[in-house]
């Protein structure tokens, strides 16, 4: 399928394995409260870039937007997530690199449907 090779489905899918694998580090209380939220979030931002690579271009915008209000919004869970100490500080700095490098993904593909 053409829609698994676009880089921010991969960088995206790639988020997800490297939050999975930090979930049995997570204190319990945390994995069904903020850590689910999380793994939700993302499972959503998945199913947003690959509902919008199936578009035409002058479709996607509405549902990039939401992906990214989503993005942002994981943002902040995994902020409070390391402020609670849920995860570590070292994985902490991984998913924040690796979701800005998906947030400046998005806003190119947002930019770019925006232009005629």
């Amino acid at each position: 399928m053409q829609e698994f090779d676009i880089p921010i489905f991969k960088k995206t899918y790639e988020l997800y394995k490297n939050f999975h694998s930090i979930r049995n580090t997570a204190p319990k209380q945390d994995r069904y409260t903020i850590f689910l939220k999380c793994e939700n979030t993302i499972l959503e931002i998945i199913e947003g870039i690959l509902e919008a690579s199936e578009l035409y271009k002058d479709e996607k915008s509405p549902i990039l937007r939401k992906t990214s209000q989503k993005l942002n919004l994981l943002r902040v869970f995994v902020r409070l997530m390391k402020d609670t100490e849920s995860i570590k500080l070292k994985d902490y700095v991984l998913m924040e690199e690796k979701i800005d490098e998906i947030g400046r993904m998005l806003g190119g593909w947002i930019k770019s449907t925006k232009e005629t």
